[in-house]
């Protein structure tokens, strides 16, 4: 086995996308130390790096990610579930999901936390949590905000799979697709975030997650003070004047 082979996690980088392929299948990419960590120092690299635009997640194998490894042993971990939520709900790039497979667990939490996520029809999607006595209690607060009171309950506490159409229907995913379409959406997907501008995506991707926990007289101050700001910025004069010429801006990939 080669040493690429044998990461936790790939990182492929082309035209300004960045790939991380999870890259335990014969673990049914379980979070184990070595994923999480490998995971988290990729996502943070992807963040620092100028060259990247968009990430994308993904999985070898046919489980995007079965949850928590039981199994346990390993190296020790530098990382937790909650700060790999961290780092991809308050990291700058957006985080596109290409989900080709099944995901149970904390998988579903990986998932959901995707600003933007595509799954394979062929998947399942569970939080099968209380079936061994425990709870989906850390991605909850990654997955309650894009469901349904009702929703959730059924989903939670039955602890049943449901098809991935079933997962993308109550809004814990944005689309579910035909295996062989998977990878055209999320490049379609990719292709249209990659027009917009670095930090203008940066400041929407914020709003998304700060505003709708902000009481509304902060909400306003804060958005009011973001969007002048952005308006005076360089971005924002180089996007106004290739919009007044009918070109596009300086930083949209050549064709």
């Amino acid at each position: 086995m080669s040493a690429a082979s044998d990461q936790a996690t790939l990182l492929s980088i082309a035209d300004g996308v960045a790939t991380i392929t999870l890259n335990r299948p014969k673990e049914k990419n379980s979070i184990s130390p070595p994923l999480l960590n490998s995971l988290c120092d990729q996502l943070k690299a992807c963040m620092a790096d100028p060259g990247v635009r968009v990430v994308v997640l993904t999985n070898a194998g046919n489980t995007f990610c079965a949850g928590a490894n039981l199994k346990g042993g390993g190296e020790a971990p530098r990382y937790s579930l909650v700060d790999l939520f961290g780092i991809m709900q308050e990291g700058s790039k957006v985080i596109v999901g290409k989900i080709n497979g099944h995901c149970t667990g904390g998988g579903v939490g990986i998932a959901a936390a995707c600003d933007i996520s595509v799954i394979s029809n062929a998947a399942e999607v569970g939080f099968t949590e209380v079936r061994i006595g425990v709870s989906p209690a850390i991605i909850s607060v990654v997955c309650l905000p894009k469901l349904r009171r009702t929703d959730a309950a059924e989903l939670m506490l039955s602890g049943e799979k449901v098809k991935a159409a079933k997962a993308a229907e109550v809004g814990l995913l944005n689309h579910c697709v035909e295996p062989g379409e998977l990878d055209s959406k999320v490049n379609e997907i990719v292709g249209k975030i990659v027009r917009g501008g670095p930090g203008a995506l940066a400041a929407t991707k914020s709003l998304l997650y700060r505003v709708p926990s902000m009481p509304v007289a902060e909400a306003f101050k804060w958005t009011q003070e973001l969007s002048m700001k952005l308006f005076q910025s360089e971005e924002a004069r180089e996007g106004i004047t290739a919009f007044a010429q009918r070109v596009d801006a300086p930083w949209v990939p050549k064709a």
